[in-house]
């Protein structure tokens, strides 16, 4: 039966399931591109291979980490687990991190030594098809990170575009070493420039890891709108000593709350309830709220102006 509510997906199941398929896809990649470089003698696919493996060690860490980081809260973590999601990150913006380096490394130390060995047509089968696969895999990838706003996930899609990126080289290698051996360097200099995209991509995702683990709280934007939502609410005088901090997809938040001194405990309570509702249904992504609540004396107030 149609119940008219709209079915909210489970973080989890959606990142295990896009994250088997990615590993799924990485697997047969690494083969492909490992056969095809050793047939076609192309030293350019078969280093592409090595970074298809990379991915692999990445998937393993999200399926690894996702059964944690979606523990619910207990005794020893009364705030979750969410952290783990950001090490995971952090981890995996490493990895690539290191991939652009060494990708880089490689194309600037042999610029200058061009493989003696030319490389045969059958290898651009590899690169081909990582370049196709791994972009789409990455679409589909982001887009589920972006909807359950998961980090890792999106580090992780990012990791599988850096794979697609690094594959340009290589098949740009096979064709002009096979076509244009010549011009083989042009393969390196597209190599290193893909390595430096590769690094910012890096930096873009550990970035905000960073911030969290660091405590980073809301921006201003985000603290005015939550001042907004809560003088909205009937009773509240004032707002102050707003200060939060992201944990994972969202903020841990408290700030005061100021009432009609006449108000009584019981309708103080109230208020606050209100706007704690408000805010975990209308706030920037608010995970949970701490209120104080504090007496509002209009006579100071007005003094103090």
């Amino acid at each position: 039966m149609n119940t008219g509510i709209k079915q909210i997906p489970d973080p989890a199941r959606e990142t295990r399931r896009i994250t088997w398929i990615g590993l799924g896809v990485n697997l047969f990649l690494t083969a492909v591109k490992f056969i095809t470089g050793i047939a076609g003698s192309s030293q350019a696919v078969i280093a592409d291979a090595f970074h298809s493996f990379s991915d692999i060690i990445t998937d393993v860490a999200v399926l690894f980490g996702v059964r944690y980081w979606s523990a619910p809260a207990d005794e020893d973590h009364p705030y979750g687990h969410s952290r783990i999601e950001t090490i995971i990150t952090a981890f995996i913006a490493l990895a690539l991190f290191t991939a652009g380096i060494g990708i880089g490394w490689n194309a600037i130390s042999t610029i200058r030594n061009p493989d003696v060995v030319r490389p045969r047509l059958i290898a651009v089968i590899g690169a081909a098809f990582s370049i196709i696969l791994k972009e789409y895999l990455y679409h589909w990838t982001v887009r589920v990170g972006k909807r359950i706003k998961s980090q890792a996930l999106i580090a992780n899609a990012w990791h599988h575009r850096s794979d697609a990126f690094s594959s340009i080289p290589a098949l740009i290698a096979v064709l002009l070493a096979s076509l244009l051996p010549g011009l083989a360097f042009i393969d390196h200099l597209g190599a290193f420039i893909v390595s430096l995209f590769i690094a910012k991509v890096s930096w873009d995702l550990i970035k905000p890891t960073l911030s969290e683990l660091t405590d980073r709280g809301a921006d201003q934007r985000d603290i005015e709108r939550i001042k907004t939502i809560a003088l909205e609410v009937e009773g509240v005088k004032e707002v102050h000593a707003i200060r939060s901090r992201r944990h994972g997809r969202g903020f841990f938040l408290d700030l005061h709350v100021l009432v009609d001194d006449d108000k009584t405990v019981r309708d103080g309570h109230e208020i606050t309830r209100t706007v704690k509702h408000r805010l975990l249904e209308s706030g920037p992504g608010i995970i949970d709220v701490i209120i104080h609540l504090e007496p509002f004396i209009a006579c100071t107030r007005t003094l103090k102006r």
